[in-house]
């Protein structure tokens, strides 16, 4: 098909965008056509997703490819993980989904009492964190759930708004900390353990699965269009290693933006005690493979702290704080960047601050000083986190590929390929919507599979190589670093 057309809506925790994909045989090429900002609401003391808005700006963006004659042949949803919203019988959304950062979950280790950590990762091979579906289900309103009809992901309900079809995509499911990790279906005896019902959860269809097209109600809105919804890797880290454009199937990535999802992609789930002690999980990926990895808190720590400096009146943009963090000493101080005190949105910094002063460091002062103390801690944090997949692996990965929007920060590339002694691929920077215009391509049959798709991937984005420098001083700081954990 000449200069085939797709659109990827990739919506991230702070704003969402369509992407027009054109794969013209050989390479892809994307055009933004939509983008909005994605703000959660704090209302009634529960922090909320305006999901009706985000569904409004997606029809927006299908709405503008009508407008602009171009023939799209599928559409594609990716989100974040582990958020849900309720249907009723009627069909109908019960109420606006949780946000993962609201505090209701803050006590969720209440739920190892039902059943032990032990025996919750032994079947779900899933990294412990408060948001998880599981918890959050748990917290949740028993009657809301009791007179609830269905759960859906973010991506699976709003591919529901758009379609009038409902259908619960492997890989953004396999999120919630809920699914059998080696058969990779519902952990229906555990979720029965903790009272939950199971009546809500729907069939599991693997990533590239064809939906359905608009329903009726929408095209009577937005206009006529003959395209296809395709259940793409869903989940946004699934399709961000989809366009990992390694030429090797042996990989360690970084999914690099708000958070760091760094793993490798396995056929088989590691699940034992070394994986359970080092808090791994095993998340569903494209083609029934596993992404075993790690979520790292990333470029949050840059963002929140870039937004509290606007809150006080201070605009800068990113570029001057890189600037400022690199005109800075280096390995004056760290932080464990996953320290629970640097979860909640607020005044980053000064938390950064008192987290040096605590751990008897040196404290930052300036912008590039906190902004330099965040690099470096996520560098090392990485190397941390790779020589732990590396002993689980039983082998040592020679490279590293970062893909996403942290690729922009070159910086952090550079100090993660000398924190970690080994060169760094990174690019491409719209790895999710690639990795979603990508599966929708291998769906309708112009990209062969996933080995020739990396091949386009190479072939049509440009990919940075950072070589290691200063290792010395990097091992002496990586001592340092390890002393906070």
């Amino acid at each position: 098909m000449a200069n085939l057309k797709m659109l990827a809506i990739d919506l991230g925790a702070s704003s969402g965008r369509g992407i027009i994909g054109s794969f013209d045989g050989e390479k892809l090429h994307l055009e933004e056509n939509h983008r909005f900002p994605n703000e959660p609401v704090l209302v009634n003391g529960t922090f909320r997703w305006d999901i009706l808005r985000i569904f409004h700006e997606i029809k927006t963006s299908i709405r503008k490819t009508i407008n602009d004659n171009i023939d799209i042949k599928s559409i594609g949803i990716d989100t974040w993980g582990v958020d849900y919203g309720l249907i009723d019988k009627n069909g109908q959304l019960m109420e606006n989904p949780y946000h993962y950062r609201d505090t209701r979950t803050s006590n969720f280790e209440d739920a190892f009492k039902t059943v032990s950590r032990s025996d919750v990762y032994g079947v779900t091979g899933t990294q412990f964190i408060n948001f998880n579906t599981l918890y959050q289900l748990i917290s949740a309103d028993k009657d809301l759930l009791n007179r609830a009809d269905s759960m859906l992901f973010i991506p699976d309900l709003l591919n529901y708004f758009l379609t009038g079809e409902k259908a619960t995509e492997y890989t953004v499911a396999s999120t919630a900390q809920m699914l059998d990790a080696k058969n990779r279906d519902w952990a229906y005896d555990l979720i029965n353990k903790f009272g939950l019902p199971t009546g809500l959860l729907g069939n599991i269809v693997k990533p590239g699965a064809k939906l359905a097209p608009l329903s009726k109600e929408v095209t009577d809105e937005i206009g006529q269009i003959d395209a296809t919804v395709i259940n793409v890797a869903a989940h946004d880290t699934a399709s961000a290693v989809v366009a990992v454009p390694s030429k090797s199937d042996d990989f360690v990535y970084i999914s690099s933006g708000t958070w760091s999802l760094m793993g490798t992609e396995i056929p088989e789930p590691i699940i034992n005690s070394s994986s359970e002690k080092y808090d791994f999980t095993n998340e569903g990926g494209y083609g029934q493979t596993i992404r075993f990895l790690k979520n790292i808190m990333g470029l949050w720590l840059e963002q929140e702290s870039k937004r509290q400096w606007e809150r006080e009146g201070e605009k800068t943009t990113y570029d001057q704080l890189s600037n400022a963090a690199m005109a800075s000493e280096p390995f004056k101080c760290f932080i464990n960047p996953d320290d629970s005190s640097f979860m909640a949105p607020g005044n980053l910094p000064k938390r950064i601050a008192e987290y040096c002063r605590k751990t008897g460091q040196y404290v930052p002062q300036t912008k590039g000083e906190i902004i330099r103390c965040i690099f470096e801690s996520l560098a090392l944090k990485y190397r941390y986190t790779v020589e732990q997949i590396d002993e689980l692996k039983g082998t040592k990965t020679p490279f590293i590929n970062i893909v996403g929007g942290g690729t922009k920060e070159a910086p952090l590339c550079r100090f993660c390929a000398s924190a970690c002694g080994r060169p760094v691929y990174a690019g491409p920077v719209e790895a999710t919507a690639i990795g979603n215009i990508i599966v929708q391509a291998i769906t309708i049959g112009e990209i062969k599979d996933i080995n020739e798709a990396r091949h386009v991937i190479r072939n049509s984005f440009e990919i940075v190589k950072y070589e290691p420098e200063n290792v010395s001083e990097w091992d002496a700081a990586y001592e340092r670093f390890l002393k906070l954990l």
